[in-house]
């Protein structure tokens, strides 16, 4: 692929946008790409190094604020009186719907992390009670309860196994609730970028 083609693949993924954003990273790439020319890379060797389009697509989206896009999204006109009446009129359903959706993803968004803290909190109760069981398994061996003070120190090995076993998933869980939200912010924004056709 070379720097036209990339370019062109490029304006087609960040199509609907802000125009001034999208312009701002066609130039980033395009003088990126110069810039490796420049150190002597073929046009599609430097286009090779930038990476993928979908990945610069997802990282603009990230980057850009939600707010910015629901601003450019508004309307830049004034509304016409039918307009203020239908938005008056249908304001019951329409801001219903609203308050709904939104609370959808509030939800969704404060279950993952409920259950990303539930599993760090059996976590810290794995590893607390492991090293409850290791002065009751003194206790008891001082008292000359060899059984007793066997069955503690067993239950502290298997509960600080447990404890190790689960800090591998309650690290891979926590990595995977940011990529979700990542995902879900990325959805919300996606609302409001309308995909525009480009010649």
């Amino acid at each position: 692929m070379n720097k036209r083609e990339f370019l062109e693949e490029l304006r087609k993924g960040l199509a609907g946008l802000p125009q001034d954003d999208v312009e701002e990273r066609l130039t980033f790439y395009g003088e990126m790409i110069d810039d490796r020319i420049e150190e002597g890379l073929t046009e599609e060797e430097a286009v090779a190094q930038i990476g993928p389009i979908g990945d610069i697509v997802s990282q603009t989206f990230s980057d850009i604020p939600l707010l910015k896009l629901v601003k450019e999204k508004m309307p830049k006109r004034s509304l016409r009186a039918w307009e203020i009446i239908l938005l008056v009129l249908g304001f019951p359903l329409w801001f219903a719907l609203l308050v709904a959706a939104f609370a959808v993803v509030l939800a969704l968004y404060i279950v993952i992390w409920a259950l990303v803290i539930a599993l760090w909190a059996v976590e810290v109760a794995f590893a607390v009670a492991a090293v409850a069981c290791v002065p009751l398994a003194v206790f008891y061996a001082v008292k000359g309860n060899v059984p007793a003070a066997v069955a503690f120190v067993g239950a502290a090995l298997l509960l600080a196994g447990l404890a190790i076993f689960l800090a591998f998933g309650c690290v891979a869980a926590s990595k995977g609730a940011v990529k979700l939200a990542r995902l879900i912010g990325r959805g919300v924004k996606r609302l409001f970028v309308r995909k525009e056709n480009t010649k």
